[in-house]
């Protein structure tokens, strides 16, 4: 059992949080809310969301899941204005999720679970810096690097209390200081990791610039990133694992 309206901004919010890795994934209703977790095809990146219920006008679920075409679903949401509600409810003999949105009835066909790739766990890291800092510097470092190179290293001076982005191309570099008067918050940590840019772009992609991202950084570790939305009542974890360095 399932039927819940939501505001169209907070569900595109969600769905665009898990379809920059993944084309479908596996919903969890829970009675508090929904969970979903996946990882992208090249095991490099995960994420791990969870919407509250309290961030829906009403929700009712009895712990089911489902899998869904993210493209689809989103496709549907896009139909909605950003302050319009979107009804959504399960039926469960046809396994069709009726969907309506201001006299606009959509029923979309499910994904059988089993098909979908597993679900990764998120592995339960000691990271020994932690990063936070506001999502507009995050795309500010994201474009910065991505004008020179298509990997990106991460790290804080400890010595300095520093965190710092660094990007090589063939022929230009791009250096990036934030200090502790540029972060909401600095805990210095050995850290230092390289990243595929177009991972993190693709993550960029669904985080909002106004909102607190925190990072946990260690050296040649993965790294977090975890954010909030739908004011605070939804959480999104990334994990990007590195590009290991060879001396």
């Amino acid at each position: 059992m399932f039927k819940a309206i939501v505001s169209a901004a907070t569900l595109t919010s969600a769905l665009d949080s898990v379809s920059v890795l993944v084309d479908e994934c596996k919903i969890h209703l829970e009675e508090d809310g929904l969970e979903i977790r996946a990882v992208d095809p090249a095991n490099v990146g995960m994420v791990d969301l969870s919407l509250d219920a309290a961030a829906f006008e009403s929700y009712e679920a009895d712990g089911g899941l489902i899998g869904v075409d993210l493209s689809r679903l989103e496709d549907i949401a896009g139909m909605a204005e950003s302050g319009q509600l979107v009804q959504l409810e399960l039926d469960e003999e046809t396994r069709k999720l009726h969907i309506q949105i201001d006299g606009l009835e959509y029923t979309l066909a499910l994904i059988d679970p089993d098909s979908i790739r597993q679900e990764p766990d998120i592995p339960d890291l000691d990271l020994p810096a932690e990063v936070i800092l506001e999502g507009k510097d995050v795309n500010r470092s994201v474009k910065a690097a991505d004008m020179v190179s298509d990997h990106i290293a991460l790290g804080v001076k400890e010595a300095d209390e520093y965190f710092y982005v660094d990007a090589e191309g063939d022929t230009d570099d791009v250096h990036l200081e934030l200090t502790q008067e540029d972060l909401i918050d600095l805990q210095v940590g050995p850290a230092h990791s390289l990243f595929s840019l177009d991972y993190l772009k693709d993550m960029n992609k669904a985080i909002p610039s106004d909102t607190e991202v925190t990072l946990h950084l260690g050296e040649e570790f993965p790294v977090k990133i975890y954010f909030g939305f739908a004011e605070g009542q939804g959480q999104v974890t990334y994990m990007l694992a590195p590009r290991i360095q060879s001396d």
